[in-house]
């Protein structure tokens, strides 16, 4: 069976996922399409690959035991995911699945009747230090978790030097598009596929989101460029999650636990350091270790990419999950109903605003096989 995908979409992010794909042994591109043709050119043209003359082409000719890639801005998400799957393409999609939870379970639906895959980014909830984590929860390093802090707080983004920010073929850093759909549907998955793969469902979101930043640069409106969420799982801690472009940078999860503490203060580094603070008293005064060990495992994990930016993470560890399931004709990870129910979250957290109170969830998911590595 081959291992093969196609990418719709050369924007910025598409060269992440070449960086990755290089680390990946034995995937291959069969087409890639870009509505733009000069960026479209340009990018083949980089990185040796085959373009299809339209998108047409591109799914037509796309092997049906391979997975298509949708790289596209998400304003064109629901449209590129729905004709993926008519055409009957396995589809993984940047986040979000589509801009509306309506049209998210407009795609869940299409997915299941054509009994195709159909997954969402960010997938780092399958490297290392996701994995890590997950261990030392199954493993009772901290005891019970009781709560859960998760921070997304990525700087004064809107005074950075984003007009500098190419990628390798060429592309300038999408900051229009970034600050109109905002930094939680854009970076709130990151931990939310982590606390979803550990825990499942999310049964209530008690949330709220504002734009604190009104005069950014580029055409609004602006989507909120701060949100601070309030977790219940069903079977899981109560957890807070931050995201935003406002706040100093600061990347940490720390699982509070009744002996001490798990924490990883690197969400976009698939090897971050995973340390377990113990929680003892010290001339009466309660406190966590201030020398932490460190958490590892025991065996290989994945093929880890370089650090470009502000990340070192490897963006194909999704699709090549994908192919995998396929190639040993098993249930994916990375399902539907986890794709869908990420989505919800993430909606319910973005669209919080100042009023909306507690949202209670309509989609469920089960909580992620672990890799085979990370048992």
């Amino acid at each position: 069976m081959s291992r093969v995908v196609s990418i719709i979409g050369c924007g910025f992010v598409a060269d992440l996922y070449m960086r990755s794909l290089h680390a990946m042994a034995g995937i291959t591109i069969a087409h890639v399409f870009d509505h733009d043709p000069e960026r479209l050119a340009r990018f083949c043209a980089h990185w040796s690959v085959p373009a299809a003359d339209s998108l047409e082409h591109l799914l037509d000719t796309h092997p049906r035991d391979g997975i298509v890639l949708n790289l596209t801005n998400p304003s064109a998400h629901f449209e590129i995911n729905t004709a993926c799957l008519a055409a009957g393409c396995h589809t993984y999609s940047e986040k979000p699945l589509a801009m509306t939870i309506e049209d998210a379970k407009t795609l869940h639906t299409q997915a299941k009747a054509a009994d195709l895959m159909l997954a969402s980014a960010p997938c780092s909830m399958l490297g290392e230090a996701a994995q890590t984590l997950g261990y030392a929860l199954r493993n009772d390093i901290a005891g019970t978790p009781r709560l859960i802090y998760a921070e997304l707080d990525d700087g004064f983004v809107p005074q950075a030097a984003y007009r500098k920010w190419i990628s390798d073929s060429g592309a300038p850093w999408p900051f229009e598009d970034e600050f109109r759909v905002g930094c939680t549907l854009e970076h709130a998955g990151y931990y939310l596929g982590w606390l979803i793969a550990w825990f499942g469902t999310v049964r209530t979101v008690v949330a709220a989101s504002a734009e604190t930043i009104p005069d950014k640069d580029g055409t609004g409106p602006f989507a909120p460029d701060v949100s601070v969420a309030t977790l219940f799982f069903e079977n899981g801690p109560v957890t807070r999650l931050t995201c935003s472009i406002v706040a100093p940078h600061d990347h940490r999860i720390r699982i509070v636990g009744d002996t001490g503490v798990l924490t990883c203060k690197a969400a976009w580094d698939n090897a971050a350091k995973v340390t377990f603070a113990k929680r003892l008293t010290l001339r009466r005064r309660l406190m966590e270790s201030p020398f932490p060990r460190r958490v590892r495992l025991s065996q290989p994990t994945h093929p880890k990419v370089k650090r470009w930016g502000a990340a070192a993470m490897n963006f194909m560890l999704g699709p090549a999950e994908m192919l995998d399931a396929l190639h040993e004709n098993r249930a994916s990870r990375m399902t539907n109903d986890f794709a869908l129910h990420m989505t919800e979250v993430t909606l319910a957290i973005q669209n919080a605003g100042e009023t909306s109170g507690a949202q209670s969830m309509t989609t469920r998911c089960d909580p992620m096989e672990p890799m085979p590595w990370a048992r």
